[in-house]
């Protein structure tokens, strides 16, 4: 059975129940979940709203990255799923949860997951500030 269980980039909220279920597996001993959420504030600048862009490959790097993840740690299950359109401040912008025999396997993968994401899978964040000022945000930041 494929250890990727959920990847997805989408433009309706997320459920970090369904990614925590996705990763489900008798087998872990350790199962770790991250949930990026919009912050009201960036470099010390208030943000009032953002937007996140996503090239059409992006689900396809984002297997990717997950693969290389996979390979590299002994994990048993794994699920990332991205948000794109408009976003609030709270709403979920990403969860990532990995599941392995032991925690400092899954909490490593997990880590790394999440910031290869970030580096490697081309979406776009555009941010909004209270002063009016805008900001483009993408992978390789």
């Amino acid at each position: 059975m494929d250890v990727i269980r959920l990847l997805a980039i989408r433009d309706t909220p997320l459920s970090v129940d369904e990614v925590l279920a996705a990763v489900g597996d008798h087998a872990a001993g350790g199962t770790t979940l991250f949930v990026g959420t919009v912050r009201e504030q960036d470099h010390g600048k208030p943000v009032t709203r953002l937007s996140y862009s996503a090239h059409p490959t992006a689900e396809a790097e984002l297997r990717a990255v997950a693969e290389k993840v996979a390979g590299d740690f002994p994990v048993t299950a794994m699920a990332a799923v991205h948000r794109v359109g408009d976003l609030e401040l709270g709403d979920i912008a990403v969860v990532v949860a990995v599941a392995a025999p032991h925690r400092d396997e899954a909490f490593r993968a997990s880590r790394r997951l999440i910031d290869d994401l970030k580096a490697q899978v081309p979406i776009w964040k555009h941010q909004e500030f209270t002063d009016g000022a805008t900001e483009w945000v993408g992978a390789g930041e």
